[in-house]
């Protein structure tokens, strides 16, 4: 069942949907998890379980590594440039271990299509990878925009990459939900000016999204049909 927050800002209807990636539209962790304890492991570092990922995630893949180590023992990030390099080739081969959409995204995307409603992915994901995940999962071209983590656009919660995607479709921020896991995402969304859509089968819990000011928080992806 959703909870709604705030409805003030949801008035017209919608023409867009931005999804958050990993823990929004795909459950990405064991290719996350895998990816980064082959990184570090590498250097001696010990490897760290999946739900510690859950919270290392989220605000690209230098942030990850960054956490890993300093928990790990090298809070001065000795090793950072090492991990670095290493974590972008293993992620090459594991970027889809494991990885399919959550249950009953694909139902609603293509009730989003059926409506005419646009789609796109805004991810800290580094921007190759991004294009890799979507096109494996819904084939080339199913997403009206794609954007993963470039040197151009500020990754998230900075609001620019929304403000691309906007750009891009030519539809207008008060036209846009904007739904995520995490609180990057609720960060990203409403310092956009989005209605923000908290998801709870991602990586984080309710209070996160509450605290951060979703303004709604739903259980299924079928409920994002509502706020259209």
């Amino acid at each position: 069942m959703s909870v709604e927050r705030n409805t003030g800002t949801n008035t017209k209807t919608k023409r867009l949907v931005v999804f958050d990636l990993d823990g929004t539209l795909s459950d990405s962790l064991d290719s996350i998890t895998i990816s980064a304890n082959k990184a570090i492991g590498a250097y001696g570092f010990a490897p760290y379980d999946r739900e510690r990922y859950k919270y290392f995630v989220g605000d690209g893949a230098d942030e990850l590594l960054r956490r890993c180590l300093i928990h790990g023992g090298d809070p001065q990030l000795v090793h950072f440039e090492e991990v670095r390099t290493e974590y972008k080739k293993v992620f090459e081969e594991y970027c889809m271990y494991h990885v399919d959409p959550y249950e009953g995204i694909r139902e609603v995307l293509a009730e989003l299509k059926k409506k005419q409603v646009k789609i796109a992915v805004l991810s800290n994901k580094p921007h190759p990878r991004t294009v890799d995940v979507i096109r494996a999962l819904f084939g080339e071209g199913y997403f009206d925009c794609v954007q993963g983590q470039t040197p151009e656009i500020e990754r998230k919660p900075s609001p620019e990459g929304v403000f691309a995607i906007s750009r891009t479709l030519d539809i207008p921020i008060e036209d846009m939900l904007y739904v995520g896991d995490t609180s990057t995402d609720m960060k990203t969304g409403k310092s956009a000016g989005a209605f923000t859509i908290g998801v709870l089968w991602g990586f984080r819990e309710k209070e996160e999204l509450e605290e951060n000011h979703a303004d709604a928080i739903i259980a299924h992806p079928s409920e994002i049909l509502r706020y259209l």
